[in-house]
């Protein structure tokens, strides 16, 4: 789908958090870490991806059933690649449920309400603020040097809707509130996906 970028508005891409959303992302990555993926995860994802995933550290949300929604991958995959996805959304029923969404157009309409909306904006680059620190987490948490992707997060983040996968991940890793985009995406699509029902089957 080709997104209206003219639409799209510009902001600043290093507005500082302030320090309660800094501990925030610093306490939520140990916490996640402290739990890394157990075997039978790594399968589970496997399967749902039908391939390995290669850097995933630990399960960032799962579903009621507790297979996974969404992991969490490392900034530095195995040989040395930058991976700046660091909330990847695995869960087939809401990998599908985003995919329907981007091919009924919701991105040039989120895009849209971007432009027009200031205090969605604003949302907006908290939630590219949020994702930078939690990464920087991890990655000091693991060792791995984020120097190739520390000055970008995911899905067309702070200034257009780009890729609604990665925008549904943050919000289910990191609840409701941290990213808007990602919560408006989850409430259009409830009909077909939600955390608290299982399509897992």
């Amino acid at each position: 789908m080709v997104v209206n970028e003219s639409s799209a508005p510009t902001v600043a891409a290093d507005i500082p958090l302030n320090e309660r959303d800094t501990r925030w992302m610093a306490e939520l990555a140990r916490h996640i870490l402290d739990h890394r993926a157990s075997q039978e995860d790594v399968s589970i994802v496997h399967s749902q991806l039908g391939r390995f995933p290669r850097g995933m550290l630990a399960v960032g949300a799962r579903c009621v059933c507790g297979r996974p929604l969404a992991v969490i991958t490392r900034p530095l995959l195995p040989g040395g690649v930058p991976f700046p996805t660091t909330c990847y959304l695995t869960g087939p029923s809401a990998v599908k449920a985003a995919s329907h969404l981007e091919a009924d157009g919701v991105m040039r309409r989120f895009n849209d309400r971007l432009a027009a909306d200031e205090e969605l904006r604003s949302g907006y680059v908290r939630a590219h603020g949020l994702y930078r620190a939690f990464r920087h987490r991890i990655a000091a948490l693991v060792g791995d040097d984020e120097e190739h992707v520390s000055a970008v997060s995911a899905g067309g983040m702070p200034v257009r809707v780009k890729c609604l996968h990665a925008l549904v991940a943050q919000s289910l890793v990191m609840g409701p509130g941290a990213n808007p985009i990602g919560d408006l995406a989850l409430d259009a699509m409830s009909d077909e996906f939600s955390p608290s029902v299982c399509r897992c089957a």
